[in-house]
């Protein structure tokens, strides 16, 4: 928690300011009871009406400055406090886009979500009741105290015995939250990744009747949180109580011991009436204080979750993370030879993060440049995993993989993402227009070289189609167009920004036959000097490649065109017979 408070450091001036204001509130606080005595002891005593008018006036001015004085603070307060969490919220989310694959599949997208949301506004909310509180409740505890003194110093040894109980049982009730706090986060993770995955899957629960399943599953992670939220706030519950009866006990002695101040002459009325208000103010700036030391134990234990993620370093961090190998002055240099071999996988190995088998099992070829390569195979085959290590969205686990006779690892990630274009299998497009879409591959990018983007993928006839053109509104995931659309538009923003090596994972799924023939048609006629690997599960997508490789269980089971895999892969034969293309 202490690293976050260096986005404070924008806001010194409003993070000294706000608490200097509220202990300028709490110093005209400390005098109303001394004014209030001088009414009792001379104006109603005296009857003297004209001291009764000052002393009121006295007392309206102290309320108007320190009214004016709280304002001002929690002004400043709440500037230093909000400009903290939008810095932090700014720099956490930039922070998150450089994980990898791997650290996102590790860390959960529910966890993130809520440590950038509810944790992160936890920690706003105690850091303007700092500001704001953790000066003024024992600047004015321990000044009523000193003014307690100044009045009779026999009646304030009471305060002497009653804050040190006071202070006793914050901080035991804090000692025992604190760990509470964080495993009721912990629980309100798990209970928002369910949810979020309940949401997502909505109608596959559906299609296999899971609803009640996936209930029950809910409402038992629903009650845990529910169990770690009452047994941290029943020990909450008992701060508010035991502080009142402690200070109240200690207002009764404080009565009876006055009473008998008074009673023999060493004390006034008044003064004993100033005795009980600065009890009563300590009373309820203790309260203020207990229930601050609360909202700071969730801060911290939110600040903490918060730190966990800037302190994890990012997978794709460079270097992106291969071997490592390469020196650091090596590692860096701007490389701008260009090798025959595009991309060399020297016996690669993969495990993903957690499992104990491989994914990837020796992977051993090599792709010429402009050569067009097939990735072919079953479902669970390695497809994905195999592609996936080219942009470094996976470090490989053995044996080397070359990018221009560089290894993945020792490239910048920028520079790395700048050479290798990819099209996912899920077509994500973002809320905008069709340009602003097709500049995320390029920021500069003319409308000529995003109309040409555009005709490669066999997008241009429907975008032109459409009444604004580029400038065509898309909404969130590009759910106003149809599935071919999206991932026709995303192979768009992929080509436009004109990589050395592109992949198209199983990207072309929802075209029909003919678009699919023409999109690689185009792609193989226009973009010659490209490197381009396709993923698929259809023996017609990868056919007229140059090489096709075939993989099984992580495996490279056939390597070669389509004819030679026809008569020497058992394998490459079953794809193109459940594929219907067997004929030709």
């Amino acid at each position: 928690m202490k690293k976050l408070l260096r986005f404070l450091r924008e806001y010194k001036k409003e993070s000294i300011l706000a608490p200097l204001f509220k202990l300028l509130e709490a110093s005209f606080e400390l005098f109303v009871p001394l004014v209030m005595a001088e009414i009792i002891d001379v104006g109603i005593a005296g009857r003297d009406y004209a001291c009764i008018g000052r002393m009121g006036a006295l007392l309206v001015l102290l309320a108007a400055v320190g009214l004016a004085a709280s304002l001002t603070a929690q002004y400043f307060a709440a500037k230093a406090a909000v400009g903290f969490c939008a810095g932090m919220k700014r720099e956490l989310f930039a922070h998150i886009q450089k994980f990898s694959f791997a650290d996102m599949d590790e860390l959960g997208a529910s966890t993130m979500i809520t440590r950038i949301t509810s944790d992160a506004g936890q920690v706003q909310n105690g850091v303007n009741l700092v500001l704001r509180l953790f000066l003024r409740s024992p600047f004015i505890v321990f000044g009523a105290m000193v003014m307690a003194f100044t009045v009779d110093v026999k009646a304030a040894l009471i305060f002497v015995v009653a804050i040190p109980l006071l202070s006793a049982v914050v901080f035991g009730v804090m000692a025992a939250s604190i760990p509470r706090y964080k495993k009721v986060q912990q629980a309100l993770d798990r209970l928002l990744g369910r949810t979020r995955e309940n949401l997502a899957g909505a109608r596959v629960l559906r299609t296999f009747h899971k609803q009640g399943e996936e209930r029950e599953k809910f409402t038992g992670e629903n009650g845990e949180l529910n169990r770690l939220q009452q047994a941290v706030g029943r020990i909450a519950a008992l701060m508010n109580p035991i502080t009142y009866l402690i200070l109240n006990g200690a207002v009764i002695a404080l009565i009876y011991t006055g009473a008998v101040q008074v009673n023999a002459g060493a004390l006034t009325q008044g003064e004993v009436v100033a005795l009980i208000n600065y009890m009563s103010q300590i009373l309820v700036e203790l309260v203020k204080l207990a229930n601050l030391i609360v909202s700071v134990n969730k801060a911290v234990a939110c600040g903490d979750r918060i730190q966990e993620i800037f302190e994890r370093e990012p997978g794709l961090a460079a270097p992106v993370g291969g071997t490592g190998r390469a020196e650091s002055g090596e590692r860096f240099a701007a490389s701008s030879a260009r090798t025959e071999k595009a991309v060399v996988f020297e016996h690669v190995g993969f495990t993903y993060p957690g499992s104990s088998e491989e994914s990837l099992t020796d992977i051993d070829f090599s792709a010429e440049r402009g050569e067009s390569i097939g990735i072919i195979g079953g479902t669970g085959s390695g497809k994905t995993s195999l592609v996936h290590l080219l942009p470094g969205f996976y470090g490989v686990t053995s044996g080397r993989l070359l990018i221009d006779g560089r290894e993945v690892g020792d490239y910048d990630a920028e520079e790395l993402r700048k050479k290798v274009g990819i099209v996912l299998q899920k077509s994500v497009l973002f809320k905008g227009t069709v340009r602003s879409n097709l500049l995320w591959g390029k920021k500069d990018a003319t409308e000529e070289e995003m109309w040409r983007a555009l005709r490669i993928a066999q997008a241009e006839e429907f975008v032109r189609g459409k009444r604004d053109g580029l400038d065509e509104r898309v909404e969130q995931e590009g759910r106003n167009f149809s599935g071919g659309q999206r991932q026709r538009l995303a192979i768009a923003r992929a080509i436009v920004r004109r990589p050395e090596i592109l992949i198209l994972d199983d990207s072309a799924s929802a075209l029909d036959y003919a678009t699919d023939a023409a999109l690689r048609r185009a792609i193989r006629e226009e973009l010659t000097d490209m490197t381009l690997f396709i993923v698929s599960q259809r023996a017609a997508s990868v056919r007229n490649t140059d090489r096709i490789v075939v993989l099984e269980d992580g495996r490279i089971v056939g390597l070669g065109n389509h004819d030679k895999l026809r008569e020497t892969c058992g394998v490459y034969r079953e794809i193109c017979r459940v594929s219907g293309k067997e004929e030709t």
